[in-house]
């Protein structure tokens, strides 16, 4: 059942990433650089953030955000709580830019409701959502190696 499991999830995160680039290219995204704006689009977080909730490392996502700063699409702001670790904020150019992606974004989500229905993907997510928190659970009891 493990490996059944890892493999339909992986397998999904390669059909999820295919289609986010897809649809992040017109609006001069990638597919990395949309779920880091995406992360703080409603609050302006940590690089340190931004990665936990992403499940990434810092580094990957302090690099892709250095390159949303140097592209326009977003800026660092002083962090009240962390005078270090600077807040990563989306520009007026990196909301248009994930705007631009909403019409593409809305048609995928309205065909998967279609498919499976509304309830049936309510199901889904709650059990993804479960798996990770107990994938989660068990990384923080392992003893370190």
């Amino acid at each position: 059942m493990l490996s059944g499991t890892a493999l339909a999830v992986f397998r999904l995160n390669g059909q999820f990433l295919d289609v986010a680039e897809r649809m992040a290219r017109p609006a001069g995204l990638t597919a990395a650089w949309w779920q880091v704006l995406g992360a703080v689009l409603y609050e302006p977080l940590p690089v340190a953030g931004i990665a936990r909730a992403m499940g990434i490392t810092r580094q990957s996502v302090q690099r892709i955000a250095d390159l949303l700063v140097g592209e326009g699409l977003a800026e660092y702001r002083p962090n009240p709580a962390h005078a270090r670790a600077k807040l990563l904020v989306p520009t007026e150019a990196g909301r248009t830019a994930v705007a631009r992606i909403n019409p593409a974004h809305r048609a995928l989500a309205d065909a998967l409701s279609a498919r499976l229905g509304l309830a049936r993907l309510a199901e889904v997510l709650d059990a993804l959502t479960e798996l990770s928190a107990a994938m989660h659970d068990l990384e923080q009891d392992r003893p370190e190696a």
